[in-house]
């Protein structure tokens, strides 16, 4: 994983860190990390974009993250690929014995990028 997509994972809980790296090893090269733990003026700043639809964002306690595939060292956007990484980022989840929500199996306002910790087992300050 390059380092800069490493230092990423700054302020995000240890669960969901071990759930990227184990992800990571499964598939090495296969995604970076684009955003982990968010400031209060970042989420505004989405929030204002329309890129998000909440005040109320798991990155703003570290407890979500955005991935980006990668293709021949390239990032992309592709639905599938998103769908192939939701898969080893499940794997890799069940492996650590970690529960996982992908944005993409939203019903609205599906986010193909984003993990998270699930709010009923990481209530806010754990």
């Amino acid at each position: 994983m390059p380092q800069w997509s490493e230092t990423k994972l700054k302020g995000v809980h240890p669960d969901l860190v071990r759930v990227v790296l184990r992800a990571h090893r499964l598939a090495p090269d296969g995604f970076v990390i684009t955003e982990g733990l968010r400031t209060l003026a970042r989420q505004q700043q989405l929030f204002a974009a329309g890129a998000t639809r909440t005040m109320n964002s798991r990155h703003l306690t570290g407890h979500a993250v955005d991935l980006a595939a990668l293709v021949a060292g390239q990032v992309r956007w592709d639905w599938p690929l998103y769908a192939a990484l939701a898969g080893i980022m499940k794997e890799a989840a069940a492996a650590e014995g970690v529960p996982i929500e992908w944005g993409g199996d939203w019903r609205t306002f599906r986010d193909g990028p984003h993990f998270q910790l699930p709010f009923a087992d990481y209530p806010k300050g754990a």
